[in-house]
C-alpha cells in the first residue's frame, strides 16, 4: 500500500531502546534507584532469552524486542568510549599525575594479585591448563569502568581509589589480549614482537595527540563557539573523540585510551563545561545501550538449570575480589571505611572481562562451554554492581563510623558552604556569630568527620552532582559559598549553579586574579582572590610597622586594589568593576 510505513529491524530496535530509556530513567529516578539496574532488566526482558524467544509464536512481539542483539555491539562500544571521554573531562593532567602512585602502585597490585591467585586456583582445582587458567583468572580480575565510576564519581576517596585501579586495568587490556594470543595453541610466531610494535606505535600516536591537541583544540572550539551554533559545537566534540579513538585503535591500542586523552585535553581548555553539557545525553543513551546488551546475554533458563554452580561462582568471585582489594587499600593507608566500600564496589567483573573471555575463546584457549558459563557469571556480576555499591556503604558504616549521605532539605533557608576545610569553617563561624543558618558540604569523609566532631553542621556529598545541593535546599539558599582550592572544579560549579539558579548569590574563593576573572565569566557574584587580598594585607602591615603613615598606606592599597578591579572588569567581561573587600576596604 502506498505510503505505508515499514519499520526496518534497525529502526525497530532503536525505538525499543529509546522507549526503554523513556521508561527506565524517570521511573527509577522517582524511587531513587540507579537506572543501571533498569537497563539490565530491560535487556533481559526484550532480549533473545526473554520475550524475544516468543516471537515465532507471537509475531507482534517483534516490535517490542531486539531482533539483532549483535547489531547493538557497536553502539555499546561507543557508549564506553563516550564514558571514558566524560571521565577525561572531569580530570586534568595535573590531577592524573598526582594519582600516578595509586594508578601504577595500587592498580598494578590489584590486577596482578587477583589475576595470579585466580589463575592458580583454576589451574589446581579445576584442572585447566595454565594458559586457560591465566586467561580466566585475569578476565575476572577486571572491574567495570562503565558501571563503577558513574556510581562512585571521581572526587570522593572511594572514587579516587576506584578510578586509579580502573585506569590501570584499561591500560592493561591490550597487553593481556596480546599475551593470550601468543600463548594460544595455534599462535603464530612473533606475537610478542607484535605487542612491542603496537606499544611503540601507540606511544607515538599518544604523543602526537598530546602535542597536536594542545595547539589545535582551543582554536577548533573557539571557532565553533564563535558561530553560536550548538550543532557545530556538538560536531566538533564528536570529531575530537572519534578521531582520537580511531587513532589509538589503528595502532592496536584500545579506542578508550584515545577517548580518555581527548577528554583530558579538552579539560585543559575553557570550553570543557560546554562540551561536558552537550555530550551528557549521548553518553547516557549509549551507556544504556551497553547495559541492555549485558542484560540480553543472560539466559535465565540456563541460570536456572545451573543455579547452584552459578551462584557459587558469583559469590566466590565477589567475596574474593572484595577481600583482596580491601586489604590492598588498607596496606596503602586507606581508612577502614574507604577500603571496605571500595573493595565491595570493585568486586564485580567487567565488560572487559567479556572481551578477554571472547579473545581467549576465539584463540582456542578456553572451550566454548566453559566460556558460556563464565559469561553468565560475569553478566550477573555486572547486574548486581549497584547493589554491591549500596551494600559497601552499609558495611563501611558498620566497620567505621563515617559521615552519612547528604541530609535532606530541612526547609529552612541557609547558606551552603562547599568545602569543609579551614576557610569553610571560618565562614561558618562568622555566620554563626551573626545568627545565620548554614550547612557545610564536603566529599572528603575525613574532613566531614572532623568537622562534625568539632561541632560544625556538616554533611557528606559531592557538590558537583546536582542532587546533593538540591537535597540541601539550594533553590532557597540565600547564598552559596565555594571555598575549595580546586580552580577547575570551582569554575565548573559556578557555571552550573548560575545556569540553574540565575538569581542565586554565589561567592567563590579564587586562587589569583586570573582565576577570579574566570569565575566572574562563569557567573560568580563575587570572586575573592586570596593571593591579592593576603598580599595587600601583608603590605599594609609591613608599611605601617616600618613607620609609614597609615593614611598614605591605605590610599596606596586602595589604588592598587582599583588597578586589579579594572583588570578583573576587563578580563572577566563585567559591566562594572567588582568589589574587592579587605580589612582596609572602604566603610
Amino acid at each position: 500500500m502506498a505510503g505505508e510505513l515499514t519499520l526496518s529491524p534497525v529502526m525497530s530496535d532503536a525505538l525499543v531502546i529509546l522507549g526503554s530509556a523513556g521508561i527506565v530513567i524517570p521511573v527509577f529516578a522517582r524511587f531513587r534507584i540507579t537506572p543501571i539496574i533498569g537497563f539490565i532488566l530491560i535487556g533481559i526482558l526484550v532480549g533473545p532469552f526473554g520475550l524475544g524467544s516468543l516471537v515465532d509464536e507471537v509475531p507482534w512481539l517483534t516490535y517490542i524486542t531486539i531482533s539483532d542483539p549483535g547489531g547493538l555491539t557497536p553502539f555499546a562500544d561507543f557508549g564506553i568510549i563516550l564514558l571514558l571521554f566524560a571521565i577525561g573531562l572531569e580530570l586534568s593532567f595535573n590531577r592524573l599525575w598526582e594519582m600516578r602512585r595509586l594508578v601504577f602502585g595500587l592498580g598494578s597490585l590489584e590486577l596482578l594479585i587477583i589475576g595470579s591467585i585466580s589463575a592458580a586456583f583454576f589451574g589446581y582445582y579445576s584442572g585447566m591448563n595454565s594458559t586457560a587458567a591465566l586467561a580466566l583468572g585475569f578476565a575476572l580480575a577486571f572491574s567495570s569502568t562503565a558501571i563503577v565510576l558513574p556510581i562512585s564519581g571521581t572526587r570522593t576517596p572511594v572514587g579516587r581509589a576506584a578510578l586509579s585501579m580502573l585506569l590501570f586495568e584499561d591500560i592493561m587490556i591490550v597487553p593481556i589480549i596480546f599475551i593470550l594470543g601468543a600463548l594460544a595453541p595455534n599462535a603464530q610466531s612473533g606475537g610478542m614482537a607484535g605487542l612491542t610494535t603496537t606499544l611503540v606505535q601507540g606511544g607515538l600516536v599518544i604523543l602526537a595527540l598530546l602535542v597536536i591537541g594542545r595547539f589545535a583544540l582551543p582554536r577548533l572550539f573557539s571557532q565553533a563557539a564563535r558561530t553560536k551554533n550548538p550543532e557545530l559545537f556538538l560536531a566538533a566534540s564528536l570529531l575530537v573523540v572519534i578521531g582520537a579513538s580511531l587513532a589509538t585503535s589503528a595502532t592496536g591500542l584500545s579506542p578508550i585510551v584515545g577517548a580518555l586523552i581527548a577528554g583530558l585535553l579538552i579539560a585543559e581548555t575553557e570550553y570543557h563545561s560546554e562540551v561536558e553539557t552537550i555530550m551528557e545525553p549521548f553518553k547516557g543513551l549509549a551507556l544504556g545501550v551497553f547495559l541492555i546488551t549485558i542484560g540480553m546475554s543472560i539466559d535465565l533458563m540456563l541460570v536456572w538449570a545451573s543455579l547452584g554452580e552459578i551462584a557459587a561462582a558469583v559469590v566466590g568471585v565477589l567475596v574474593f575480589k572484595a577481600i583482596i582489594t580491601g586489604v590492598l587499600l588498607r596496606m596503602m593507608g586507606a581508612r577502614r571505611s574507604t577500603a571496605t566500600e571500595t573493595g565491595v564496589l570493585m568486586a564485580s567483573p567487567s565488560e572487559t572481562s567479556l572481551i578477554v573471555l571472547a579473545a581467549a575463546t576465539s584463540a582456542l584457549v578456553i572451550d566454548l562451554e566453559t566460556a558460556q558459563f563464565w559469561q553468565i557469571v560475569i553478566a550477573i556480576g555486572l547486574t548486581v554492581t549497584p547493589l554491591l555499591a549500596r551494600l559497601g556503604r552499609v558495611i563501611a558504616r558498620r566497620v567505621e563510623a563515617v559521615p552519612e549521605l547528604p541530609e535532606e532539605d530541612t526547609g529552612e533557608p541557609r547558606t551552603i558552604i562547599i568545602g569543609g576545610g579551614r576557610v569553610g569553617r571560618l565562614i561558618a563561624d562568622m555566620l554563626v556569630a551573626h545568627d545565620q543558618h548554614y550547612v557545610l558540604i564536603d566529599s572528603d569523609p575525613d574532613l566531614v568527620d572532623r568537622a562534625k566532631r568539632d561541632g560544625y553542621r556538616t554533611t557528606f556529598g559531592d557538590a558537583a552532582r546536582g542532587e546533593a545541593l538540591s537535597r540541601l535546599g539550594v533553590d532557597r539558599a540565600p547564598a552559596v559559598v565555594l571555598t575549595m582550592d580546586e580552580p577547575v572544579l570551582a569554575q565548573r560549579l559556578v557555571g552550573k549553579l548560575r545556569g540553574e539558579h540565575p538569581d542565586l548569590l554565589i561567592v567563590a574563593r579564587a586562587r589569583d586574579t586570573d582565576h577570579a576573572a574566570a569565575l566572574y565569566r562563569a557567573g560568580a557574584s563575587h570572586a575573592v582572590p586570596e593571593t591579592l587580598e593576603s598580599s595587600l594585607q601583608l603590605s599594609e602591615a609591613v608599611l605601617v610597622d616600618i613607620g609609614v603613615a597609615m593614611g598614605p598606606v591605605i590610599a596606596s592599597i586602595h589604588a592598587k586594589r582599583d588597578e586589579f578591579r579594572e583588570q578583573l572588569e576587563r578580563d572577566g567581561g563585567l559591566s562594572e568593576k567588582p568589589q574587592l573587600r579587605t580589612s582596609t576596604a572602604e566603610a
